[in-house]
C-alpha cells in the first residue's frame, strides 16, 4: 500500500502521451521527419508508452475512481484556475516552460487536485484518535524484528517462539535481512515515522515484551518484539503534534477509501504490460498467492 496522499499529478509528456494515442489520429501521421527519417505518431506513442505507460495508466485509473464519487462544477474549476494563474502573475509562462507543461494539461492538474482535495474535506478523524497519536509521537519503542519472504515462513517463526525460541537466534537463521546476522533482529530505539506505515502502526500496539502476530509490508512479513519504551525528546506544542496526527490519520483514510473506490471500479487491466499499474493499493494474483503460503 503507498502511504502517502496522492498529487495525482503526471509530467507533462502524460499529456503527450493521451494526445498521440487518440483513436482518431492515423498511426502513420508524420510529427517530424529529418533526413534520418520520419517520426510518427505510432513511434511516438510506442516510445512514451516504453518510457511511463505504466504510470500514465496508474494515474489515469485512480482519478476516474475518485472522479466516479466526487465531483466539482465549472465554476469551481475556472475560479481555482483563475486564482492560481493569479498567483503566477507574470511569470506563469516560465513556470509552464519550467515544468515542461502545456496551459491546457495546467488546467487538467488543477481540476484534479480539487477533486481530490473534495475527497480530503470528507474524511473525518476522531479526538480519540488524535489523542492516541499524539501518545505515540511522544513515545519511543526499541523493537526487534524477523523479516521473511512469506507467511507461511512467518508462522513457523512465531511457533518456534511461542515454544522459547531464542529470538536473535532466529532471527540470524530466518531472517532476510543482512544485518539480523549481527543485531539478531533489534532495531533500536525509534519514534513514529520512521518505519513503513503498516510496520509502525503493529509496533506501538504491542505491550512490553509482547510479539506480533505476522505482519505484511512491502519488503515481506515481519515478526516483531517489543522489547522496551521511553519518552521521546520533542520540540512540537502539542498543537503541533495535533496538526501532525490529524494529517497522517487523514492520510491513511484517504488510502482506504481510495482503495474501496478502486475494489468497487471493476477494474480489468487488458494489456499484460500494465497489470501491475494498481500494485501497492489492490491484491494482485500474485500477492494472494503469497498470502496463501
Amino acid at each position: 500500500m503507498k502511504k502517502t496522499v496522492l498529487a495525482l499529478t503526471m509530467a507533462a509528456s502524460v499529456l503527450a502521451l493521451s494526445a498521440c494515442s487518440d483513436k482518431n489520429a492515423a498511426d502513420d501521421e508524420i510529427i517530424a521527419t529529418s533526413k534520418n527519417g520520419d517520426i510518427t505518431k505510432a513511434d511516438l506513442y510506442d516510445e512514451m508508452k516504453d518510457a511511463i505507460g505504466i504510470r500514465v495508466v496508474e494515474n489515469l485509473i485512480l482519478q476516474q475512481a475518485i472522479e466516479s464519487e466526487y465531483k466539482v462544477t465549472d465554476k469551481e474549476v475556472k475560479e481555482a484556475i483563475a486564482a492560481q494563474k493569479e498567483q503566477y502573475g507574470e511569470s506563469f509562462d516560465m513556470y509552464l516552460m519550467q515544468q515542461g507543461m502545456t496551459e491546457k494539461f495546467f488546467d487538467k492538474n488543477v481540476k484534479s487536485q480539487l477533486i481530490q482535495q473534495k475527497m480530503i474535506e470528507s474524511l473525518k478523524v476522531t479526538d480519540e484518535d488524535i489523542n492516541a497519536g499524539i501518545a505515540n509521537m511522544k513515545k519511543e519503542i526499541n523493537a526487534r524484528h524477523i523479516l521473511v519472504k512469506d507467511k507461511k515462513t512467518a508462522n513457523e517463526v512465531l511457533a518456534k517462539l511461542k515454544e522459547g525460541g531464542d529470538f536473535a537466534k532466529l532471527a540470524k537463521e530466518y531472517s532476510t535481512e543482512e544485518m539480523a546476522q549481527e543485531s539478531g533482529g533489534d532495531l533500536g530505539w525509534f519514534g513514529p515515522g520512521k518505519m513503513v506505515p503498516e510496520f509502525e502502526e503493529a509496533a506501538f500496539a504491542l505491550k512490553k515484551g509482547e510479539i506480533s502476530e505476522p505482519v505484511k509490508t512491502s519488503f515481506g512479513y515481519h515478526v516483531i518484539e517489543l522489547m522496551d519504551t521511553r519518552e521521546a525528546k520533542l520540540e512540537q506544542t502539542d498543537e503541533e503534534l495535533k496538526a501532525t496526527v490529524t494529517d497522517n490519520l487523514k492520510k491513511v483514510q484517504f488510502e482506504e477509501k481510495l482503495v474501496k473506490l478502486l475494489k468497487a471500479s471493476d477494474i480489468d487491466i487488458k494489456e499484460d504490460e500494465f497489470k501491475d499499474a494498481l500494485e501497492g493499493y489492490i491484491p494482485t494474483e500474485k500477492d494472494a498467492k503469497t498470502d496463501k503460503k
